[in-house]
């Protein structure tokens, strides 16, 4: 569904250019180099969508071709306008496979290289951290909230999200956010630091998140730990009366 609504949006989007590059349409209190702005803005737009799609090797003589014959009201249209949707996942998910496959192979290669290194170490499923400060004994359990500073880069060193940028420190359930997260802080306490390498099966895997992110993307983190803040302890469950033998009523 989501992907529907993205190839929805791209194709109004393709409707928007196509109309935008005809110079004889006038809009009134509208200027030609008004027009020509939106007309770079919806591109613009519109590249970005094609880009976060899997969309990206498109043949863009072809692209044009058909956005000129459905608006003209063409009836040759050599795919009928239903049997777009399902042509166009089809590729989707052959690219994204192609994608998944690269990043894999990148990824294997660089985690084999990166355990190797001094003080570097690596969990069962598949996680590689180093403890740079270990912190106090008041490490934090998946159920508590912890407050952090971070940086997060991919590994052609590219920053995608930083709270030393924003200039303030993040909150949040240990247990609320992505499993290499959830895993890796555990090994450090309050005050501590560390980097985490985290596989994209334990970040978010095969989504995007943002321009600076690709899908299936490895994840290094330098994180240090301000506090924990513990869960409230859960009230111990209520027992039950014992069973009255029979015959007997059971006292209240």
């Amino acid at each position: 569904m989501k992907i529907l609504k993205s190839l929805a949006v791209c194709a109004l989007c393709a409707l928007v250019v196509a109309s935008c590059g005809k110079k004889t349409t006038k809009i009134e209190g509208v200027s030609q180099a008004e027009i020509d702005s939106v007309s770079y803005a919806v591109g613009v737009s519109f590249g970005g969508m094609l880009k976060a799609s899997s969309l990206e090797g498109l043949n863009y003589g072809v692209v044009m071709k058909a956005m000129k014959q459905y608006m003209s009201g063409d009836t040759t249209l050599k795919i009928k306008e239903a049997d777009c949707g399902p042509v166009i996942q089809k590729y989707m998910m052959k690219a994204q496979e192609a994608m998944a496959k690269v990043k894999q192979e990148e990824e294997k290669k660089f985690m084999a290289s990166n355990k190797t290194k001094d003080g570097v170490k690596e969990t069962p499923d598949g996680l590689q951290y180093k403890i740079e400060k270990p912190g106090n004994e008041n490490k934090p359990a998946p159920e508590d909230t912890v407050e952090v500073n971070y940086k997060g880069t991919t590994l052609d060193g590219t920053v995608f999200d930083s709270s030393y940028e924003r200039g303030e420190t993040v909150k949040f359930p240990l247990n609320a956010v992505i499993r290499g997260w959830t895993e890796g802080l555990q090994f450090i306490g309050e005050g501590g630091k560390e980097t985490l390498w985290i596989p994209f099966e334990l970040g978010y895997g095969p989504r995007q998140m943002g321009p600076k992110l690709p899908a299936y993307s490895t994840l290094i983190f330098n994180v240090e730990l301000v506090k924990v803040t513990k869960a409230a302890a859960k009230p111990a469950a209520a027992t039950k009366p014992a069973a009255a033998p029979a015959g007997k009523p059971a006292t209240k």
